[in-house]
């Protein structure tokens, strides 16, 4: 599985959450659909579509003035694997400090 923090960090932010909401919504949009869909201004809209872009959760296609922005999810699912891996790590060493406590 591939490192899951850039995915992290880049879902830390409420208006990249929000960018991501409105993909999965609405579908492919350009930066000025986004920007009218978001409080925020169009520079900022910009600066967080590249860091959804570096984590893999966004691409876009097209010239750069009209581009189109996608959601791409699959780099959400490995981050949501990865988190399903860990709970289970901590489900077995808790289950096992049960066992050892009602053997006590």
């Amino acid at each position: 599985m591939t490192d899951p923090d850039p995915v992290f960090d880049a879902l830390a932010d409420p208006t990249r959450r929000a960018v991501i909401r409105a993909l999965a919504d609405v579908g492919p949009s350009t930066l000025a659909d986004l920007t009218r869909q978001l409080p925020v201004t169009r520079q900022a809209v910009a600066k967080h579509l590249v860091v959804l872009q570096d984590a893999g959760l966004v691409a876009g296609e097209g010239p750069v003035r009209g581009r189109r922005y996608t959601f791409t999810p699959q780099p959400l699912s490995d981050a949501m694997s990865w988190m399903v891996e860990v709970g289970a790590g901590w489900d077995e060493r808790l289950a096992r400090l049960k066992r050892q406590v009602e053997r006590a």
